[in-house]
């Protein structure tokens, strides 16, 4: 046996329940790291031998408790014999889920992957910002799509995950959801971190995008001259729905906002400013700084213009917004009514002025 490995049993009195019990705790040390359980047992904390770590005096319950504790012993002993003769990497968190039953080689894909989807989206608006959290569905969404064609399966164990999977990942991306490079590359990353929590808790042996490599490719970003604003803001289009889409572009253009700061725009955003004009003051998504941009009049007229409309009348939002895709998709097809073209393009939010 490893002279490292250590089973410590013990008691915290301060935690002890109105009849004078508390809890028995199991803490296993393996090479400095330590694992900790419950042994779902309690004892008199007088009756608790800090020195044996073993329940003190001759009663029937004092008998039962340290007959448990030799049981665990004995089964915690003979697990890390079969790790050792199976060559399995051994660690205190792997004894302990191993005597608890938590089986790491059954632990599924797309479960960790939902399970750290629900985690962030509790912390929207704390750690985590709103477009963080979509976009990790939406990585998930493509995965679970990904696994569905290539395996015809729903889930998959996260262990069968490999150098071949991330790389025909990459590929499905870029062929079947026609993805850009970069898009590709920043799906892959928010499913790396879902390989890597899986590896931080030993539910794999090795990290498999160790020998994986892509870098994000320079984009030359390209604006929209003051003459193709003009013309956006003239064009007269053939429905109400690509008429919205514009007017909340051209509102982006004359603010400096993003589309998530559009997005969360509040009626509390917009304040009078000591000039006797409306301003809008909010913290910028991306950056967390607060911003104070002041409104003109073109800006202003599209604030009055939806201000009655149905999907914000009874919100607290300034602007009706669809979603990202949306907007974009509806974006393009009004960059080609304007006759507007531009190399690479993928939609204006990144073409302002």
């Amino acid at each position: 046996m490893n002279n490292s490995f250590s089973l410590l049993f013990y008691i915290k009195k301060c935690k002890a329940d109105n009849y004078g019990k508390a809890n028995i705790y199991l803490r296993i040390t393996l090479n400095g790291e330590r694992a900790e359980l419950s042994i779902r047992r309690k004892v008199l904390v007088d009756n608790w031998d800090t020195n044996s770590n073993l329940a003190k005096g001759n009663s029937k319950e004092s008998h039962e408790i340290n007959r448990y504790i030799t049981t665990i012993k004995n089964k915690i002993y003979n697990i890390e014999q079969q790790y050792l003769s199976q060559g399995k990497p051994l660690t205190a968190v792997s004894l302990r889920d191993s005597y608890l039953g938590k089986d790491s080689s059954k632990k599924m894909l797309l479960e960790i992957f939902e399970d750290h989807n629900k985690r962030v989206n509790k912390l929207v608006g704390s750690d985590f910002a709103a477009g963080t959290a979509e976009r990790y569905r939406t990585a998930k969404k493509h995965v679970s799509e990904y696994i569905q064609k290539e395996y015809g399966a729903k889930d998959i164990l996260v262990k069968d995950v490999n150098h071949k999977f991330i790389t025909g990942f990459e590929y499905y991306l870029k062929t079947e959801r026609n993805c850009s490079h970069n898009t590709a590359i920043k799906y892959i990353t928010n499913f790396k971190k879902i390989i890597r929590i899986a590896f931080a808790n030993d539910w794999i042996d090795k990290d498999p995008f160790l020998h994986w490599k892509a870098k994000l490719k320079t984009v030359d970003r390209e604006f929209l001259t003051e003459e193709e604003i003009q013309k956006m803001v003239e064009k007269e289009l053939h429905t109400e729905r690509l008429d919205q889409v514009k007017d909340i572009f051209i509102f982006c253009c004359f603010t400096g906002l993003a589309y998530v700061d559009v997005q969360k725009l509040s009626k509390n955003d917009i304040v009078i400013g000591i000039d006797g004009e409306r301003w809008i003051k909010t913290k910028r998504a991306k950056t967390d700084t607060r911003s104070n941009i002041p409104i003109l009049p073109i800006a202003d007229a599209i604030l009055k213009k939806y201000g009655d409309h149905s999907d914000i009348v009874n919100s607290d939002k300034v602007l009706p917004i669809l979603s990202n895709q949306k907007m974009n998709a509806y974006l393009k097809e009004i960059a080609d009514l304007c006759e507007i073209k531009k190399n690479q393009f993928r939609g204006l939010w990144n073409l302002k002025m």
